[in-house]
């Protein structure tokens, strides 16, 4: 049996304002901060995590906070989060939920087969609603703004914005046994659809053909990388054996104490992940009061005064 994907684990973008970010993602889209730490490479910056209730991979979307400029958009980057919802009864909730908040929205409208509502964060981050009652249902978050019918389930499609087709989909297909499942248009533009796995969007990688746009440069508003899921540390070692073999460089397993990684690059320079679902977020804290204060893996500890003194508040008092 061919060695598949399970479907997505996070998605990691880039933030310039920290307070502003967690203003947004939990106060507006009722998502849990389950995860307060730093970037493990860069620990000036906090790593910010949002999920469900329990925090279960597939759900999160994380933060790197760094004074960076704006983003510059173009291709060779991911150009749309997917986040999933479970019925059009909820797009009415989110479209006078985001309006009211003053989140520039555009109008619902049916693409792919789904209903979808797209939005902006306040730094441009490109984020889609969508209307899938097929992926898995996330954990409630009891003390969410967003009352449980209507919460966030976890990541949808991801899509990325690429000049050239073939060297990607040569990866998606023959590196990361993906299938290619269908292609439809959205406006202008073809978009081709790989699946990962058995399930619903959360196993759909979106690839948009865009060969007139600039190649873009990362800042704030963009995504970092995007990362897939495997159940465990045997799964990511086989990957790591199986891009080895593939003689397709990578950076070798990185632990991350939530989870093991592994990182490499798609042709058309987007940063891939491939990461374990465990041992998960509670495991240096009590499930119930995660993401309340600063946690650091075991290997920074030591330098917890250092870090934290380095670090602005994330809320007023």
């Amino acid at each position: 049996m061919a060695l598949k994907l399970t479907g997505f684990h996070h998605l990691t973008a880039i933030t310039a304002n920290a307070p502003q970010n967690l203003a947004f993602y939990r106060d507006v889209l009722g998502l849990r901060l389950v995860k307060k730490t730093v970037n493990q490479d860069d620990t000036s910056a906090y790593h910010l995590f949002y999920a469900d209730g329990d925090g279960s991979p597939g759900t999160d979307i994380t933060f790197f906070d760094w004074p960076a400029a704006p983003e510059r958009r173009g291709s060779g980057s991911v150009s749309r989060t997917g986040l999933r919802i479970r019925s059009t009864a909820a797009i009415a909730f989110w479209e006078a939920r985001l309006k009211a908040a003053g989140v520039p929205v555009d109008a619902p409208r049916e693409l792919d087969g789904r209903t979808i509502l797209d939005f902006e964060d306040p730094e441009g981050q490109r984020l889609r609603l969508v209307v899938d009652p097929q992926g898995p249902a996330a954990s409630p978050w009891t003390q969410s703004p967003v009352p449980v019918e209507n919460q966030i389930q976890g990541l949808g499609p991801i899509t990325l914005s690429i000049a050239q087709m073939e060297p990607t989909e040569q990866v998606l297909t023959h590196v990361m046994n993906m299938e290619k499942n269908r292609t439809y248009t959205d406006g202008e533009t073809a978009v081709h659809v790989f699946t990962m796995n058995e399930g619903g969007s959360e196993t759909e990688l979106h690839v948009a053909v865009e060969p007139h746009l600039r190649q873009a440069g990362q800042g704030a508003g963009a995504v970092h990388h995007v990362a897939f899921r495997t159940p465990d540390r045997e799964g990511l070692d086989a990957w790591t054996d199986r891009l080895r073999a593939l003689r397709v460089p990578s950076s070798g397993e990185v632990e991350r104490f939530y989870f093991r990684s592994l990182y490499f690059r798609v042709p058309a320079g987007i940063l891939f992940e491939i990461a374990t679902d465990g041992p998960g977020f509670a495991v240096d804290e009590p499930a119930e009061t995660v993401g309340e204060s600063l946690s650091l893996p075991p290997f920074l500890e030591g330098k917890r005064d250092e870090i934290e003194a380095g670090l602005l508040p994330l809320e007023a008092g």
